[in-house]
């Protein structure tokens, strides 16, 4: 009978909390202003504390080795935010002209891309009614997927520029971050409840361990892999090298099909060039993708996600429908994140049911 009483108050507790849920996203047009001006507020220290995480154990790495940790910290800042300075530099004007030119250029894209739908309608128009319906529907799909992202990324970019001074916030706040570190760390755990503060710290190391080298690995790979392909683009005269190669970068995010989507527009733009250079971006992309599945990921990246093809699979398909392209990059973090926290659950749902059993 008490079972039974103890599943009817789990019962009812998830319906009070769905109905809860529902009310709070009836309310949403009162706190989604709230919740857009604490976006932007917070927008900084996160990605402040995320570069911190990044940049914090090459600090305590050259710290170990015996060089003073307030040094390590003023080179590691020096080089990381210099780098990154000085690549903005030079990358801002040339991205914005090629930027401009793509725009100024789109009709001419758009048109060169109807007509390969034309010829592709015309020799699927004697194909049974059916498949040739959901041959354009795959077509009109496509064209919508690729036109959000495009949005997207556009948006992205002015919102980027619109938010420049807010951005140059970033290195002082990342530069106290780590000069900080354990303080932050120190009163983090002091405000942490006394009972969660063990199974917390063990939940950020098991999230650490599996997700840290993956994230810190691929930024790297992604950095390298667009590099080279504009140093190739630019070699082999293809338009907007620049902006290609960022592409290319920013899509290898996406395991599997990061390359196929980085791939389709340099294909486009080189298919209204010539078809010589079609077929030399083709190979430029399939020897990029080589260097990063047999020498790059597996030095830089090695095997840190422990997870199976299938599962990291599922997650940027729901990712990508959920999120769109910022849900296809965050679909494996969130994946990691959310199999340790199931493993943590499991583990402490398991000790509960032990715990009264070994006490009789």
């Amino acid at each position: 009978m008490d079972i039974q009483v103890k599943w009817y108050y789990r019962i009812g507790f998830i319906l009070l909390l769905l109905l809860a849920i529902y009310f709070f996203v009836k309310i949403r047009f009162v706190w989604m202003p709230i919740l857009k001006v604490a976006a932007v507020i917070l927008l900084p220290f996160f990605i402040g504390g995320f570069i911190t995480y990044l940049l914090h154990p090459i600090v305590e790495k050259l710290h170990e080795k015996g060089l003073h940790r307030g040094l390590a910290i003023v080179l590691i800042y020096v080089l990381f935010f210099g780098g990154i300075g000085f690549s903005l530099y030079k990358g801002i004007p040339a991205f914005i002209k090629q930027l401009r030119d793509l725009s100024e250029n789109a009709p001419i894209f758009a048109e060169q891309y109807r007509s390969w739908i034309q010829q592709l309608q015309a020799h699927t128009a004697e194909w049974p009614d059916g498949l040739q319906g959901k041959m354009n529907d795959g077509i009109n799909a496509f064209e919508q997927k690729l036109d959000a992202i495009l949005t997207l990324f556009i948006g992205f970019l002015v919102n980027f520029l619109n938010s420049a001074i807010v951005l140059m916030m970033i290195p002082f706040i990342a530069f106290y971050m780590l000069k900080d570190f354990h303080l932050i760390k120190r009163a983090v755990w002091y405000l942490t409840p006394k009972k969660w503060r063990k199974q917390g710290i063990r939940f950020l190391r098991d999230v650490d361990e599996s997700l840290g080298s993956y994230i810190r690995g691929q930024l790297l790979v992604c950095l390298i892999l667009g590099g080279i392909s504009a140093l190739f683009f630019w070699i082999f005269h293809l338009k907007y090298p620049l902006l290609l190669g960022m592409i290319v970068g920013l899509t290898d995010l996406i395991p599997y099909f990061g390359p196929i989507i980085g791939a389709v527009p340099a294909v486009i733009i080189a298919a209204t060039m010539s078809t010589k250079l079609v077929i030399i971006t083709i190979v430029i992309i399939f020897v990029i993708q080589f260097l990063e599945g047999n020498i790059l990921s597996p030095y830089i990246v090695g095997k840190s996600l422990r997870m199976h093809p299938l599962m990291i699979m599922l997650a940027i398909t729901a990712g990508g429908e959920v999120g769109g392209l910022l849900g296809l990059i965050l679909a494996v973090p969130a994946l990691v994140v959310l199999r340790v926290a199931v493993f943590h659950a499991k583990n402490h749902f398991i000790r509960g049911r032990i715990k009264p059993t070994s006490s009789q």
